[in-house]
């Protein structure tokens, strides 16, 4: 009896140690899932801001170009009136005395022509800058949902967990796969959206 008590004892002893062990561990597992939940919160918050900063710049390349419809419009308008007036002054040129004013008439035409021109050309500038920055915009806000969802999922993981140590083992590796999908799943969007 003496020889089964201190077997017994033994193995109590030997027991505790790793009984604690495995409770450390389960404890830093479970902070380290926290940390890993505050580091896609981070990636979260970065993606909605990358949106937000996308909005702004989308924003101010749709103010550049209105204002580039605008002075073509405009410049449009006074190659018409440049244009009227030529014709004007072509039907009455031989009439006319006053050669400086076909000068100026001219030099009028040839400047609202330029104006157009350059309206024209900073237009066709504008445009495709709006084009790529919508696309941008489009895959931040896929990477935003996509990390949002990611975020929630680890939060259910994390809540499971804490409520649950013995589910610990079984929710790391669903964890793990999950989290292999997801970085699968970042880097085509990174590859697609030519980051």
């Amino acid at each position: 009896r003496a020889l089964d008590f201190s077997l017994e004892r033994r193995k109590r002893e030997t027991q505790a140690p790793q009984q604690q062990a495995e409770e450390a561990e389960q404890r830093a597992q479970g902070l380290q899932r926290g940390l890993d939940l505050d580091q896609e919160r981070e990636r979260r918050g970065k993606a909605e801001g990358d949106g937000a900063a996308l909005n702004r710049r989308t924003q101010l390349v749709e103010e550049e170009l209105d204002g580039a419809q605008e002075r073509l419009a405009t410049a449009l308008q006074k190659l018409e009136e440049a244009e009227k007036a030529a014709d004007e002054s072509e039907r009455g040129r031989k009439a006319m005395k006053d050669e400086e004013k076909m000068e100026i008439q001219e030099m009028q035409l040839k400047e609202a022509e330029h104006i157009a021109e350059e309206a024209d050309r900073r237009h066709e500038e504008v445009a495709p800058k709006l084009v790529i920055l919508e696309g941008e915009l489009e895959r931040a806000e896929e990477r935003a949902e996509l990390s949002e969802l990611k975020c929630g999922e680890l939060e259910e993981a994390l809540e499971n967990v804490t409520n649950n140590p013995k589910s610990l083992e079984a929710a790391s590796e669903e964890y793990s796969e999950k989290e292999d999908k997801y970085e699968e799943e970042m880097k085509l969007l990174l590859i697609y959206s030519g980051c």
